[in-house]
Formats: structure tokens, C-alpha cells, sequence
């Protein structure tokens, strides 16, 4: 059967955005979900009576009472028998999934069972949320599409989310910065606090959004002003739920990380300090979390051996100061990475490991984890790695370089950039040669090459220009 979609309908003349109610809707009927919940819970039968009891509606049951039942026994949700005793249907035609908006106000439902998206009409999506998990029956087909409709909510994804405070005839709504969430969400006066209408504030639901019920919230965090600086960046963290406060318990051990490597904790490992290691970063980073060292060596023994390169590279050995299951091991978990944007890095660690002692900055002690590695420079394996070994160490960086900077040197080995670097040409040097050689070589390994592109990323939104200089690295495949 091909259907046409229905449009949900609002009442304009309220002013607030509400939806237009049936002239028989009943406020205190319980919604679908919460009579499902109720027989789940109920390992008997109910009697028509027993749920209006324990519901807390009257008997007999109102008109608005006795409707909800039946759509729910024509939808498969619940079974009536001849005696009148309710249970909770267990048919397994209904499909479970997850619940994509869209900014035109429709929907899909992205299925568990990784079937064909189903098609929601927008007066489906009056009751959930994008991120929703639902259980739906097929309907028919909307314009070719096999489309559903919604018999019962499982879980609630969203129950805070970023948007613009609005007042309009008395009314306080915020409108989601998420265009795929298309309602707009009640605010009560006691709960505005100290929102002004016009800015971006970030708000907890209080009520979950039903088929003629608006969604409600209250305000728990003022943003600011929607043209302020930074504020895309505010907004997309939230937008996008990236976690940016630590918990607790990760803050409370990071108080106890020290500043300082400790002499105690050389134990086990090779005290490589003697060797000038260098950092290569962007010009604003903020932390560096590896580090480099190269030397030219002879590969082979007697009249076997070749030249070849001893590559060491080090990276930051996070494990000795966090634990699985302990507080900074679970924030990190759940981060996954650091998130960079313009201006404001979202770190996995706190910033006392992030910025401090698993930071490899030059002139200070720290330990890592160490890839020792052997290059031949000619013949059949010239430019492969052919012997390795991991260890665990203890590194001195000896300079934080910049790819601009070994760009330059890469450019101009006997120019101005390579001849700046004294303190650690031991290092640079061999590491320029191999690069250069790797570079230049027209073997079937790719390329090894730093490009500073010309091109830059430009990202325009309320009138704020920001500018983000893109390197490309080209990396070697085997």
C-alpha cells in the first residue's frame, strides 16, 4: 500500500510551537511506554481494573483511556483475552533499530539487524528524538520506500543537547543547534536561570517529546552570545558529544602524577639521555608526545658490511603512569583520541600528562617507549626495516623542531634553517639524508615526504574566519 506521508500539525495561534491536540486528548493518560514498563514488571496478568489502579486513572476508563489500549492491541503491543486480562505481546514481527532525523523533519530508522532503512513520516518523529532506539512495525511504503510506524520507545539518546534560547509572546523555547532534532524544547520561566533570549545555552530534558506532548528542558549552562569567538567550537563539542570534562576520579589522580621523573623510576629501562632525540610538530602544538634519533651506522660485519642508519623512534610511555580500570584509563577510554580544533585541543589525558610529564619537551627527563631500528642504505632491502626491538627507556629531548623548520633544512641542507641547528645536527643530519634518499629512490616503496601545502583551510560560520594551514604527508606502502 502507498501512502502519503502525514505532516504533524501545529497550533500557530498559541504562539509557542505546541502541537494542536485532538479535542478528546487526555494529559493523564500514561503514554504506551509507560504501560508496556508496567506489565513487563508485572509478572501476571492485569485486569482492566488492576491497571487503572496501579496507573492511577479512574474506572471505568475514559474515552482517551480506552483508545490507547486498542491502538496498542491493533499495533501487536499488548493482548486482551477473552477474560480481559492484559499482558504484554511478545510478537517478534516488530524491528528494533535506531532512529536518524532529518532536517526536513522526517526520519529513518537505521535497523539492528543491519536490514533496508525504514522511512519515518514527520508525524512519527513527533514522538522521539534523533538517536532513539525504537521498536516499529512496517506500514506499507511511502514513495517506493518501505515505511514504518513507531510502536514503542526502548531507550532515550539525547537527554542533553546545545541550542539557541528564543522568546516568543511569553513563550521560552531553544531551538537544537542539531538540525536533525526538529522539535523545540519547552523552557518553564522557573527554569530559564540567567539565559537571555538570543544566546546559546546548553539545556538537560526534563520531559521527552510524545505525539502531542512538546519536549521540555531547563537550562543548566549559559554558552554566551552566538557571534562570540570560539563559539562554533563550544557548540560543536556539545553537538557532538565529545567528552570534555574529566571525571573525578581522573582528576584526583592526576593531582598525584609528578612533575618530574623521579631517579627511582630509571629502573628497568636504558638511560638513552646521551643521545640528542629531537620533537617535529606543527608550530602550535602543545604537547609531544614522540621523538626521533638517527645515526648512520654500518650494517654487516668484515668485508660484508654496508651503510645503513640506526632509526630510534620514542613515544611517550603513557602505561607507567596509568593503570586499566583506574580513573584516567576509563576518561581515556571513552575519548578515544585527542580532538583538535582551531584554537582548542580536547585531550584524552589530563592536562597533567597531556601538557606535563608525557610531554616530551626539550631540556627534560622522560620516560618512553623505544623502537630501535636498523636501515640498510643500498642494496636489495635499501630503505626497509630489516631488525628491530622494542624497550623501554629514558630520553632527554634535546630540541622541539618544527616540520616549517626541517622543511627548510630538507630543502637547503647547507642553508640557513639546517646550519641553525647545532645541538642536535648529529641527529638532524642523518635524519635529512635518509629522508632525502627514501625521497629520491625509485624503488616500488613509496615515498617518505613532508608537502607544506599552499592551500589552507578556511572555515567561515557567523562571521568568524578561522585559518588552518594543512600539511600532507605522503607515507611509504609496501
Amino acid at each position: 500500500m502507498v501512502k502519503k506521508s502525514q505532516q504533524p500539525t501545529y497550533n500557530k495561534s498559541a504562539g509557542d510551537g505546541s502541537y494542536e491536540l485532538p479535542p478528546d486528548f487526555d494529559p493523564q493518560i500514561p503514554s504506551r511506554e509507560a504501560i508496556l514498563q508496567l506489565l513487563r514488571d508485572n509478572s501476571d496478568s492485569l485486569t482492566v481494573d488492576g491497571l487503572a489502579a496501579l496507573t492511577g486513572i479512574s474506572f471505568p476508563l475514559p474515552v482517551g483511556a480506552e483508545r490507547r489500549l486498542a491502538a496498542m492491541q491493533r499495533d501487536g503491543q499488548i493482548v486482551i483475552d477473552a477474560e480481559g486480562l492484559i499482558t504484554a505481546s511478545n510478537q517478534t514481527e516488530f524491528i528494533a533499530g535506531r532512529v536518524q532525523g532529518h532536517r526536513d523533519g522526517f526520519g529513518f530508522l537505521i535497523r539492528d539487524d543491519r536490514g533496508q532503512d525504514l522511512f519515518l513520516a514527520p508525524r512519527e518523529m513527533l514522538r522521539v528524538l534523533h538517536g532513539d532506539r525504537v521498536l516499529v512495525r512496517p506500514d506499507g511504503e511511502y514513495r517506493g520506500k518501505p515505511e514504518a510506524v513507531i510502536v514503542e520507545v526502548l531507550e532515550r539518546h539525547t537527554d542533553k543537547l546545545v541550542g539557541r534560547f528564543v522568546s516568543e509572546h511569553g513563550i521560552y523555547t531553544v531551538i537544537p543547534e542539531d538540525q536533525r532534532i526538529k522539535h523545540d524544547i519547552r523552557i518553564a520561566p522557573a527554569d530559564i536561570g540567567k539565559a537571555k533570549p538570543g544566546q546559546v545555552v546548553m539545556i538537560e530534558i526534563t520531559r521527552q517529546p510524545a505525539r502531542h506532548t512538546q519536549p521540555m528542558g531547563k537550562i543548566i549552562d549559559v554558552l554566551g552570545e552566538i557571534d562570540d569567538p570560539g563559539m562554533e567550537i563550544e557548540i560543536a563539542v556539545r553537538k557532538f558529544d565529545v567528552p570534555f570534562e574529566f571525571s573525578d576520579a581522573a582528576l584526583r589522580q592526576s593531582e598525584r602524577v609528578p612533575e618530574h621523573v623521579r631517579q627511582s623510576e630509571f629502573k628497568g629501562r636504558l638511560d638513552l639521555r646521551d643521545l640528542p632525540f629531537i620533537t617535529i610538530d606543527g608550530e602550535d602544538a602543545r604537547d609531544f608526545d614522540d621523538a626521533v634519533y638517527c645515526e648512520e651506522i654500518n650494517v654487516g660485519r668484515g668485508l660484508r658490511h654496508r651503510p645503513g642508519w640506526r632509526l630510534l623512534v620514542a613515544i611517550a610511555d603513557v602505561s607507567h603512569y596509568v593503570r586499566p580500570g583506574d580513573g584516567i584509563d576509563h576518561d581515556a577510554l571513552e575519548r578515544g583520541t585527542s580532538v583538535y580544533f582551531p584554537r582548542r585541543v580536547i585531550p584524552m589525558l589530563p592536562e597533567a600528562l597531556s601538557n606535563g610529564i608525557c610531554s616530551l619537551n626539550p631540556a627534560q627527563d622522560r620516560l618512553v617507549l623505544v623502537c630501535d631500528m636498523v636501515i640498510p642504505a643500498d642494496g636489495a632491502t635499501e630503505g626497509t626495516v630489516t631488525a628491530y626491538q622494542f624497550y623501554e627507556a629514558v630520553i632527554h629531548s634535546h630540541a622541539r623542531t618544527t616540520y616549517t623548520e626541517v622543511w627548510e633544512a630538507l630543502q637547503q641542507p647547507t642553508g640557513p634553517a639546517a646550519q641553525g641547528c647545532p645541538r642536535f645536527w648529529s641527529s638532524f643530519s642523518p635524519l635529512m639524508v635518509y629522508t632525502v634518499r627514501w625521497r629520491n629512490s625509485a624503488r616500488t616503496v613509496g615515498p617518505l615526504i613532508l608537502i607544506p601545502s599552499k592551500q589552507e583551510l578556511c572555515v567561515i560560520r557567523w562571521g568568524e574566519l578561522s585559518v588552518l594551514n594543512l600539511w600532507f604527508v605522503m607515507m611509504p606502502i609496501s
